[in-house]
């Protein structure tokens, strides 16, 4: 059964063009390959890749975010309420009115005190300042490494001037050592992304990060497979170009540097939109499905390929709305909070991008009563012989 499944799964028809067999695509007078075996190798890698990642965040971004003066905003912590914990971990986090109501008299605080408490433990489980600067340390750094060394694997490379190039003498196109190294890379580190996205920071488009990180996944291995290799170079250096400009504009956003932010964005913004929503459809996307018909007829590689990057292009435009929000918001001074949900600049001096992905850290309106009252303890005031907030 492993066998015959083995064997439709490899089907020739399905990965390349008719009269082509993988007999053609076999290693010979020092001219290799791409294989499947070739990929093994991403999965140990993007474990390695966490565990460079854990060194680079505690050994760089860490003293990078003191040096930047990276500082924590101090959150009043939820007191201790059995009642409400069990329910905000097994019913829910936002708790509607009746629900409220109910919970005041089971716990026997105070509306107004189940809310406080509610607000305070929903700001407890959001990540910290320093953990969203190390990670978009961290990917800062990637992406830039990343898009240098992709340019230098394609930018002396005729396809790069000539997309007609991409396809001349398809799919008997020999694989190149920079290109093996690109493709590994790159691929072990969306399979990192994958592994750590539960722990990472959750934004609002979690499931559009996964379906991403998923197509990019399926998009950079079938594209090895087909020996889509030129299409794929070019396509995952399109991607790079304008990743690592998010990324910095976040870590100044955090470190309180408005203006660099916002400079940074706007940079960021015309790049993502030039590159993902010009350049992929009417350049690359024209490049994938026109292009190939001249040389043999459509197969099934052919329309898998051109769906998961259509795929792609969905979720730029989708993040290209986010970002035409934030840039609009800028634009006519209305923008606020900062990038990857951390308010890095204080109110009032001066507009700072807000990821329209994030949520927002829940001010408490309750503290002028809370410093007539004294703190709270599950709900109630306690007396504070030292008339100062101990929360």
């Amino acid at each position: 059964l492993f066998q015959t499944l083995y064997n439709y799964f490899w089907w020739e028809r399905l990965w390349l063009p008719e009269n082509v067999t993988w007999a053609d695509l076999e290693d010979q007078d020092g001219r290799v390959y791409a294989k499947a075996s070739h990929l093994y190798v991403t999965l140990p890698m993007a474990f390695l890749f966490l565990i460079v990642r854990h060194l680079f965040e505690t050994y760089v971004a860490t003293p990078l975010a003191r040096l930047l003066n990276v500082k924590e905003k101090i959150r009043l912590k939820a007191t201790p309420n059995a009642v409400l914990e069990k329910f905000y971990a097994a019913t829910s986090k936002h708790p509607k009115q009746a629900d409220v109501e109910m919970l005041s008299k089971k716990s026997g605080c105070t509306v107004r005190q189940v809310e406080r408490w509610f607000r305070r433990r929903r700001n407890q489980d959001r990540p910290s300042l320093l953990k969203k600067f190390r990670e978009a340390s961290w990917r800062f750094t990637f992406y830039l490494i990343a898009f240098i060394a992709g340019m230098a694997v394609i930018v002396d490379k005729p396809w790069f001037y000539d997309l007609r190039e991409v396809w001349k003498g398809y799919p008997i196109q020999s694989m190149l050592p920079s290109q093996y190294w690109y493709y590994t890379i790159e691929l072990s580190f969306y399979w990192s992304l994958l592994f750590s996205i539960a722990s990472d920071v959750k934004r609002k488009d979690f499931k559009e990060q996964i379906i991403h990180h998923v197509a990019t996944i399926i998009l950079i291995s079938f594209s090895w497979f087909a020996n889509y290799i030129r299409a794929g170079t070019l396509i995952m250096a399109l991607h790079d170009s304008s990743d690592y400009l998010l990324e910095s504009a976040k870590m100044f956003n955090y470190a309180g540097w408005r203006n660099t932010c916002n400079n940074i964005f706007i940079v960021f913004a015309a790049v993502f939109i030039i590159t993902r929503l010009v350049i992929l459809p009417f350049w690359i996307m024209h490049c994938t499905m026109v292009y190939p018909l001249e040389l043999y007829p459509a197969f099934f590689g052919y329309y898998f390929f051109n769906v998961m990057v259509a795929v792609l292009l969905l979720l730029h435009i989708f993040w290209a709305y986010l970002i035409i929000r934030m840039a609009q918001k800028f634009i006519t001074g209305k923008a606020r909070g900062g990038l990857g949900t951390a308010r890095g600049c204080p109110r009032g001096e001066g507009a700072v991008v807000e990821d329209e992905r994030s949520d927002r850290e829940e001010t408490d309106n309750s503290e002028e009563e809370e410093e007539k009252n004294g703190p709270l303890s599950n709900g109630h005031p306690v007396l504070n012989n030292n008339h100062r907030k101990t929360d």
